[in-house]
């Protein structure tokens, strides 16, 4: 394993202590690995919260700020947040109007946030939630029961933050939330396998000339392993079963995203041939991203998102935000 550590058991710590240093618009609480904006937004609006195992960066400690998340919860690397660190975060970030809670359909997640959000009614917080589900590769995987959350919880975040800095109740922003997640669907694929620190060897073994179609961000199989084939196919595999799973005819905000270990020159020759197979399926890419947003830690692979979006949702995705992963209009 050759990985920019001390120790694998401080590797969460140390990198939050840089996230801090790096980002003095941020607040770092080290004791409960928590991100939140050193300033908060203003009182009476709806706070978001999100967060997950670490190892996904920028998710979701990168898109916290004004326009998208108000706290972020890091759990260790591909582990859960603890509810109490959920809780403590979730506190912290409410300004009176209750807080909405985004969810990554996996089960430590869901059952520990659920937690947190019991923790926060006893103390008069109201808390809403959504629980993304968009993966169109699997039905309950290793950590799941249902599909799992993936690259449309980016979307969400971008989306809901808009909402809620406009000034919308708690009701309308989990409204929202659900629509979205509802309209989008992901797919993804690995050429190598992650290496987890602590581990300190690789998730599973994928030789040279093989893929993983449908392959979790935590490094968990896919639908099929086969030898390895060209981009324009490879994009074809991706973009099928989420055309197969979702009526996306119609304009769409559309993400290819990295898995942390494919370069940028690789992500735009995929999303062209991505571009491509949509175009011909009436799809209209009204916006796009391409690049790493939601990775497993030194996978080499992608995932293609496409949220089907209406006239509100291309508004809201358009609107300001000013966060470390994601920053335009502000």
């Amino acid at each position: 394993m050759k990985k920019l550590i001390n120790a694998p058991e401080d590797v969460l710590v140390e990198s939050l202590r840089g996230v801090a240093l790096a980002h003095p618009e941020l607040s770092v609480d080290l004791e409960n690995h928590v991100i939140t904006r050193a300033t908060p937004k203003a009182q009476g609006k709806v706070a978001i919260v999100s967060g997950g195992g670490s190892g996904h960066e920028p998710l979701h400690g990168g898109f916290v700020g004004p326009g998208m998340l108000d706290a972020a919860v890091a759990g260790e690397v591909f582990t859960s947040p603890t509810p109490d660190r959920v809780q403590v975060a979730t506190k912290a970030v409410d300004r009176g109007a209750g807080v909405l809670h985004i969810v990554k359909n996996y089960t430590g997640d869901v059952l520990n946030f659920e937690m947190a959000a019991e923790l926060a009614s006893m103390e008069g917080i109201e808390v809403g939630s959504v629980t993304v589900d968009d993966d169109v590769a699997v039905q309950d995987s290793l950590y799941t029961a249902g599909r799992r959350g993936v690259g449309l919880t980016v979307l969400i975040e971008k989306i809901v933050g808009a909402a809620a800095e406009e000034g919308r109740d708690l009701a309308a922003v989990v409204e929202l939330a659900r629509k979205v997640n509802g309209q989008g669907r992901s797919m993804g694929m690995a050429l190598t396998s992650c290496t987890v620190p602590a581990a300190g060897k690789p998730t599973f073994d994928l030789p040279d000339d093989q893929m993983e179609i449908g392959i979790g961000i935590h490094g968990e199989p896919g639908r099929h392993r086969e030898p390895l084939a060209p981009a324009s196919d490879i994009a074809r595999q991706l973009v099928e079963p989420i055309l197969a799973d979702i009526d996306a005819a119609g304009p769409a905000i559309v993400m290819l995203n990295g898995m942390g270990a494919t370069p940028l020159i690789e992500l735009y020759l995929m999303y062209g041939e991505v571009a491509a197979i949509l175009e011909k399926a009436g799809v209209q890419i009204a916006r796009n991203l391409v690049g790493n947003y939601i990775t497993s830690l030194d996978m080499a692979g992608c995932s293609v998102t496409v949220l089907k979006a209406d006239d509100e949702l291309l508004r809201l995705w358009d609107a300001p935000v000013n966060t470390p992963g994601l920053r335009w209009g502000a």
